[in-house]
């Protein structure tokens, strides 16, 4: 759950969120942290960043497989011809 705090970076609204793990767990992922050179806030905020971009790039493919079984093998007009295809 995230808390509906929104601030400001660079023009960009970003929300602060709270979560509670074991100490033990904060401890060794804040020392794997350091070994990285980076926070565990950096470490958190880039594996959210790449969670959801993934989670687009699944829309977007999903999207583009819909448009593919939808239109027929027709795009702006232009349609699949083996024989173009193959041409030297």
């Amino acid at each position: 759950m995230y808390e509906s705090v929104f601030l400001l970076t660079n023009g960009v609204p970003i929300v602060n969120i709270t979560f509670t793990v074991d100490d033990q767990v904060a401890q060794h992922a804040s020392e794997a942290a350091r070994k990285m050179g980076k926070t565990l806030d950096q470490v958190v905020r880039s594996y959210l960043e790449q969670l959801a971009s993934s989670a687009q790039r699944d829309q977007e493919w999903a999207q583009f497989e819909q448009s593919c079984l939808t239109s027929g093998g027709k795009r702006n007009g232009w349609k699949f011809n083996r024989d173009e295809a193959n041409q030297r």
